[in-house]
């Protein structure tokens, strides 16, 4: 396995993780996946009952968190400095204000409180971070934060595959993308296990796997 490999398996781990734990801890928010409020948010508004407020806060604070990623990179590449360190940094500072200011909003009896709003925001913007860094200097990986594509392409390549029909190629891809699905799908089991045990504190975990990234991949 390469390095390449082990950093796509430590994001994508990270993504499934933190989204689950956003998702069971905030009353169904999506941090890492999050046009999925979108349907939230008409299944709330068509039947009323809570977490409406938070689902809408996600979507700007995420947009935001990707445009002062994609200023942050340019600034720096412009200086001729990679911004992959500057990324994981932010990421890992968002992430820690995520499980600071839920473990202040415990217990979280309603998400339009201001504690847990500001939570949710903080962990939308961590993965918006991460999701703008595939595109800014992960560019070599397959999407780590949203899966819906990896598993098109690699049913594709399956069936290129099993037909004899692959090009040069399609295997090493079919491997790029079938590790972060993988990593995805255990952090999403991970992460909902962990809160359950250990709360907002569950957190710990991807931060410490960022800290990790930030050490060995961010160069």
């Amino acid at each position: 396995m390469t390095s390449k490999h082990t950093l796509g398996i430590a994001l994508g781990f990270t993504a499934g993780y933190v989204d689950t734990v956003g998702f069971v801890a905030l009353f169904g928010l999506f941090s890492a996946h999050v046009t999925g409020n979108f349907v939230l948010i008409g299944s709330e508004l068509a039947h009323p009952s809570h977490g409406v407020l938070i689902k809408f806060l996600a979507f700007p604070a995420f947009i935001l968190a990707v445009a002062l990623a994609r200023i942050v990179a340019v600034k720096l590449e412009a200086s001729g400095k990679s911004a992959a360190r500057a990324l994981t940094g932010m990421q890992l500072l968002f992430l820690l204000a995520f499980m600071l200011l839920g473990c202040l909003s415990v217990p979280v009896q309603s998400t339009d409180a201001v504690l847990p709003l500001v939570a949710g925001i903080a962990g939308a913007a961590a993965m918006g971070i991460q999701n703008a860094a595939s595109r800014l200097v992960w560019t070599e990986l397959a999407p780590t934060t949203v899966m819906t594509g990896n598993v098109t392409q690699i049913v594709i390549d399956l069936v290129d595959i099993l037909r004899g029909s692959a090009v040069t190629g399609t295997k090493a891809r079919l491997w790029k993308f079938l590790w972060p699905v993988l990593a995805f799908g255990v952090g999403a089991v991970g992460g909902a296990f962990a809160f359950m045990y250990a709360g907002f504190f569950a957190l710990v975990l991807p931060i410490l796997m960022l800290s990790a990234v930030l050490l060995f991949f961010s160069e």
